[in-house]
Formats: C-alpha cells, structure tokens, sequence
C-alpha cells in the first residue's frame, strides 16, 4: 500500500493548483452555439503555429471560452476525439495562465505526433500572439472611429 498522503501527491504534482484555483471545465467556458463561432471566424484574427490554429474574439468580460473545430481530414472519429480530448486538456490545465474576456476556437493542425505538451505550449505561444493582434485591431478601430467622427 502506498504510504504518500493526498495532500503529498497533490503537491509533487507539475499542474497543481494555486490556493483558491480550479481546474475545472465548466459550461460557461465553452462555445457552444454556431453564432458563437460564426462572430469569431467574421473577425478573421488568428495566430498560428506548428500544431495549432487558434481564432480569437473579445467577449463582454466574462471567462474565457473554448470552442474546438476538428476535420474530418484529421481521421476517423476516434482519432478526432482524441485530439478534443487533448485540447480540453491543454486548455484546462493552462487556463489560469490565459488572459480572461476572450473567446477562442482551436484547431489542430495536421500532425500526427502531436501530445499534450506541444499543445499546452502552442496554445499559451498562440494565445500570446492572438491578444497582441486582437489589441492592434482594436487600436486601429478606435482610430478609424474617430477619424470618422472628424469628417
């Protein structure tokens, strides 16, 4: 019988959480109607790298949300739910590491040797890269905005 304590097996683990912290996956961080997605694909910003595609759109504040888009040219059913289930996965241990009041829509890319960790680090790398360009379309609404406000 092992003799190591819950709290000793929860500390030694690498994606323990914080005090207060939760890993769950709750139905308000999922997109789950298709005018959800569609708002975010009209928007046309993504960021990209070797195993993910990530789409991404500012909601009204709330948490972020995780919507998924998996092909068909990806294989049969189960090789596509295993790539869902590795992206819930990724994005529900780096949660907390995201910024909050954004929506967005992964999609994997075509390799088959992609695992959890490569996802984990191209999701915070893409996600990175999507707020920054998120934030530069704004800058650039604002001051066509007023550039209208001037004529």
């Amino acid at each position: 019988m092992c003799d190591r304590s819950v709290s000793q097996v929860t500390s030694d683990s690498a994606a323990s959480p914080a005090e207060g912290q939760r890993f769950r996956l709750t139905k308000a961080q999922k997109l789950r109607r298709p005018a959800e997605f569609r708002r975010i694909y009209e928007q046309r910003i993504s960021a990209g790298n070797a195993h993910l595609l990530v789409f991404g759109s500012r909601n009204s504040g709330g948490p972020t949300r995780l919507g998924l888009s998996v092909s068909k040219k990806h294989g049969n059913a189960v090789r596509r739910n295993r790539l869902k289930r590795l992206l819930r996965e990724a994005f529900r241990l780096e949660q907390h590491n995201l910024p909050t009041g954004i929506d967005l829509i992964l999609i994997p890319r075509s390799r088959p040797d992609s695992s959890l960790d490569d996802f984990r680090q191209s999701l915070l790398q893409a996600v990175r890269t999507l707020q920054k360009r998120l934030a530069a379309a704004e800058t650039k609404k604002d001051h066509d905005s007023r550039r209208q406000g001037d004529n």
